[in-house]
């Protein structure tokens, strides 16, 4: 218990400390690639304005491949946002099921769909927008869905980090077939910028977060009883990105993606699994690509895939 506090006190000195703005964190190793981070990559989505799909696969060298537009239209116009991870699932005879949870309005939906073989029209009658639950106003800064089944284990967790007058919370919910269940909040978060899911295990889910001072912290939740533990992994040079976008990368590592709205760039890390201080963090480079800031960027997802950064 004595720990966890002085971590979370930890995070509220470090949004007093505001570093300098840079271009790229000067706490990651210089641009370096190894055999296994260089076959690494991630599919990107993101939410246009205009209610679009977009999806974009960027690999670790680094590079982007082309940005392809679709499904059009699946929301209104510029009121979709704070998307969570899609799981995607290949169907026969071509297309790929997917599913994810999106705010719209105020208003969280959880939404489904085949695509055809074009991976960027629905098939009809396949769409399906589920109303989860009203009360998603702009104090939710993230949201995340994590699953989770191996060895006998089946779980799915809901995480949103609030940015509430006096304090900071990130809030737990857990996914039930009859509905989410057993709200659980935690404290001490006022700091953060913003989070990304890491490491999925049997009973906790990691984060990577970055403070409005510019350290950089995991972020350990139960997914029972008991508190996060949060761990300092860097002290500076941070705070440049609003985005952060993680994928697997090896056995046991992470390929991080940075998103700076202010400029439209993007920066690829290779992270190490998470030790605190002694994680080992390799810039790979700026994405040759621009990320508009008025999109709202999530990860597409193979089902079954865990995250093992953590």
């Amino acid at each position: 218990m004595t720990k966890n506090r002085r971590a979370l006190g930890a995070i509220a000195v470090g949004a007093l400390a505001a570093g300098t703005l840079v271009s790229a964190p000067a706490g990651a190793a210089p641009a370096s690639t190894t055999s296994q981070s260089a076959a690494c990559s991630l599919r990107l989505g993101s939410i246009t304005p205009g209610g679009d799909l977009t999806q974009q696969k960027i690999t670790a060298t680094p590079s982007a491949g082309a940005r392809q537009v679709g499904p059009k239209d699946l929301y209104a116009d510029g009121r979709a946002h704070l998307p969570t991870a899609v799981r995607t699932e290949l169907v026969v005879p071509a297309g790929e099921e997917r599913t994810g949870l999106a705010v719209v309005g105020v208003r969280m939906y959880g939404t489904s769909y085949i695509t055809d073989g074009t991976g960027t029209e629905i098939n009809a009658g396949t769409l399906k927008q589920t109303l989860i639950g009203g009360g998603w106003d702009d104090l939710h800064k993230y949201v995340e869905l994590s699953r989770y089944s191996a060895s006998g284990v089946s779980r799915s967790n809901v995480y949103s980090l609030i940015n509430q007058f006096t304090d900071g919370l990130i809030a737990r919910w857990t996914v039930t077939p009859s509905g989410w269940k057993y709200y659980t909040t935690f404290s001490g978060f006022k700091a953060v910028n913003t989070m990304v899911l890491i490491g999925q295990g049997k009973a906790y889910d990691t984060f990577l977060a970055t403070t409005n001072g510019g350290a950089l912290y995991t972020v350990q939740v139960p997914t029972g009883s008991g508190k996060p533990v949060v761990t300092k992994v860097r002290t500076s040079t941070w705070q440049s990105f609003e985005t952060l976008i993680a994928e697997k990368c090896g056995n046991n590592g992470t390929l991080l993606l940075g998103i700076d709205k202010n400029t439209g760039a993007g920066y690829l890390y290779a992270v190490g699994h998470a030790a605190g201080a002694a994680t080992v963090i390799k810039g790979l480079g700026k994405v040759p690509t621009t990320f508009p800031a008025t999109d709202s960027y999530f990860r597409y997802y193979d089902a079954g895939t865990h995250l093992t950064g953590a």
